[in-house]
């Protein structure tokens, strides 16, 4: 069965963002999402190295979930469920493995739950992490041998099937082993993970070091509205986008980030000036919500929950939702920050098309 996605065919003004872009519905038009052209793009790595914790994404023991010795730019992502009878609580901890004191900078500091609500928790921390709040950023100072935590409200109690996720960018001259534990909620983290062990992966084994936790998407030809019509850029589906592939350090195993979470787009779109164009973000493969940061001269708002009006969308063949982005004149400069969060389901399609 094809998927559809039916744009609306009033014309439902929201707002505007002044003579560039317009918060606005267009139609009529209905657009076979699974058969559109897909827009030739390239992808390039701007660097960065992501510490992905997400397994055992059940946890029921106490345990060591991750860790890796670390140096320079570096993204953690963790998601993990209190998966045992007791309440627990989840500590980053960051160990000196150097000769001289180690200074972490942490940019971007993002914390979705402990809650019950998997999509809730998973669109708090990237809706968070996409606010870029500057002024929370903070440093860390470690003498040789010594340990600290990451950020104290990562250790906040949870109660069993609580879920808590978070999205951390470090800067780090190191070498500082960075360590992601489960753990009682009674217990001080330091030293009571000096006991702890590796946990085994999950079936999934969806943890380990990657290289390229940030990329670049960017049309080969810039986007012509009057030629090309109406096109889609594929994200996180391993075929028109790959997924990184990376190292276990707990065990030196090759892992594959099914999903790319904890990877951060920057998806340019350069367009010939010609017409108005109109954007949405499409869900492929289920349950889906977090959120996208617009970049545009007259876009002040951003970041976007995606969906605004709900907790969560669904992209299926029997179900196609779908996030209106905005309608923006062509030959702007226009760009969308996205990266898939934690609990949705992947892949998603931007759909661009003239208005």
């Amino acid at each position: 069965m094809k998927q559809v996605l039916m744009l609306i065919l009033v014309i439902m003004v929201i707002g505007n963002w002044g003579g560039g872009a317009t918060f606005a519905a267009v139609g009529p038009s209905s657009l076979d999402v699974d058969n559109l052209p897909e827009l030739e793009m390239r992808s390039n790595s701007l660097g960065g190295k992501l510490l992905f914790s997400d397994s055992p994404e059940m946890v029921e023991h106490d345990g060591i979930l991750y860790q890796d010795l670390v140096e320079g730019k570096v993204r953690l992502f963790f998601y993990h469920v209190n998966a045992s009878s007791d309440v627990k609580k989840m500590a980053v901890l960051l160990e000196n493995k150097g000769k001289k004191t180690a200074y972490i900078t942490v940019s971007q500091a993002s914390l979705g739950g402990p809650g019950y609500n998997w999509m809730a928790v998973g669109k708090e921390a990237q809706t968070q992490y996409f606010s870029e709040n500057k002024s929370a950023s903070y440093q860390i100072n470690i003498p040789p041998g010594g340990v600290k935590q990451l950020a104290a409200d990562i250790e906040s109690m949870m109660m069993p099937n609580m879920l808590i996720n978070g999205i951390y960018d470090l800067s780090v001259d190191g070498p500082v082993n960075v360590k992601v534990v489960m753990l009682p909620v009674n217990e001080d983290s330091v030293n009571f993970s000096k006991k702890l062990k590796v946990l085994p992966a999950d079936q999934c084994h969806l943890r380990g070091t990657f290289e390229g936790a940030n990329r670049e998407i960017s049309p080969l030809n810039e986007y012509d509205p009057v030629h090309d019509g109406a096109i889609g850029i594929t994200l996180a589906d391993n075929q028109v986008d790959a997924y990184l592939q990376g190292i276990d350090a707990t065990d030196g195993s090759k892992v594959v980030n099914y999903g790319n979470y904890g990877v951060v787009y920057q998806v340019r779109l350069p367009s010939k000036k010609g017409s108005r164009i109109a954007c949405y973000l499409v869900p492929l493969a289920g349950h889906y919500a977090g959120a996208i940061k617009i970049n545009h001269p007259e876009v002040y708002w951003s970041p976007l929950a995606i969906p605004r009006d709900r907790l969560y969308f669904i992209g299926n063949h029997k179900q196609q939702d779908f996030a209106f982005l905005g309608t923006f004149e062509s030959g702007d400069p226009l760009s969308f920050t996205f990266s898939p969060p934690g609990a949705s389901n992947l892949p998603v399609k931007i759909v661009v098309a003239p208005q």
